[in-house]
């Protein structure tokens, strides 16, 4: 058999197996990272999503919480599975994007570990205070916190997380002393303001909005350019003046490395059949997420404009960078 022959051979094999690989799988459940606390915002809609897609996929979709360490813990667990389709994981601005910038080492290559299968949400952010906090606006809780130095706790997902940036800005940008407590998880973060461990906290609004309908806490902002359907008499960032600030939070799927195209495809319409269908559309925004899911070449040209917005975000929040521990 002469070189080229055998060439052409391999590839044929080659996708002929990928064919065929496609066409059986998946033949075992399915493992769905989520790099954060059970209970989240994140981790109700993924969990929604695994109970519709076991049935569509024939297989099982087992939900493993991996929180912690800013989102390396679970992303890590992603980067070092075979690339098979029964490891998947859900990343977002943080493990892709911000971490690198941030960290000095990483268990894992942001650009080179993952295969990009589609993105998700994007998430309605909502700044959040204490119900024991005598402020019901954004400018009230700003002159507290100028009058009352090192005396307001912010709640965030550790040093360099998206919540933690914003925190780093609205110190500069208010000339406060904000201090920064870390959770594990959105949900955790909610708990925390309800219970006044915490005063303020800016994560996904679908975490607040049930302990705000129950005056546990208050929500004195939301994130979108237009105010939430949800929360139609609470005013915008932007109508409270704090707009500017450059970061979105979005999340998306990806798997390790090197997945087989043909399984990629099959994930991928999977989840964004899922992701417009009008019961599951009308669900998302109930969690207070906007669906944002498409084809995995968007999801590439996606991460690549985040990551530069990223840059400016990092250099805008001054945030400092350091070594990566991993959690014992």
């Amino acid at each position: 058999m002469g070189r080229k022959t055998a060439i052409l051979a391999a590839v044929v094999i080659s996708i002929s197996s990928g064919f065929g690989q496609a066409q059986t799988y998946p033949e075992r459940p399915i493992k769905l990272v989520v790099p954060i606390a059970a209970g989240s915002v994140t981790d109700v809609i993924m969990r929604a999503a695994a109970n519709e897609l076991s049935g569509r996929l024939g297989q099982q979709v087992v939900i493993e919480n991996r929180p912690g360490a800013n989102f390396i813990v679970g992303a890590q667990a992603c980067a070092g599975a075979a690339p098979d389709g029964y490891t998947l994981c859900v990343v977002n601005n943080n493990s892709l994007s911000i971490n690198p910038l941030i960290y000095n080492s990483l268990p894992y290559d942001a650009q080179k570990d993952f295969t990009p299968i589609s993105n998700l949400f994007l998430l309605v952010e909502a700044l959040a205070v204490s119900a024991a906090l005598p402020v019901n606006s954004v400018a009230e809780l700003q002159q507290m916190a100028r009058t009352k130095p090192e005396s307001l706790n912010f709640g965030t997902l550790g040093p360099g997380s998206y919540p933690d940036l914003f925190l780093h800005w609205l110190n500069q940008k208010w000339n406060t002393k904000l201090v920064g407590i870390p959770y594990r998880g959105g949900g955790p973060v909610a708990l925390a303001v309800a219970a006044n461990e915490i005063q303020i906290a800016s994560m996904g609004l679908g975490n607040f909005i049930g302990l705000a309908t129950d005056n546990k806490l208050k929500i004195v902002a939301v994130s979108p350019e237009r105010r939430s359907k949800l929360l139609p008499d609470v005013p915008t960032f932007k109508e409270s003046g704090i707009g500017d600030f450059p970061g979105h939070v979005w999340w998306g799927l990806v798997g390790p490395k090197d997945m087989t195209p043909a399984v990629i495809q099959r994930l991928n319409g999977e989840f964004v059949k899922l992701w417009r269908e009008p019961k599951f559309v009308e669900f998302l925004e109930k969690q207070a997420v906007q669906p944002y899911a498409g084809t995995p070449e968007e999801f590439s040209e996606f991460l690549k404009k985040d990551r530069a917005d990223s840059e400016i975000l990092v250099k805008l929040a001054n945030a400092p960078r350091s070594d990566f521990v991993a959690p014992k």
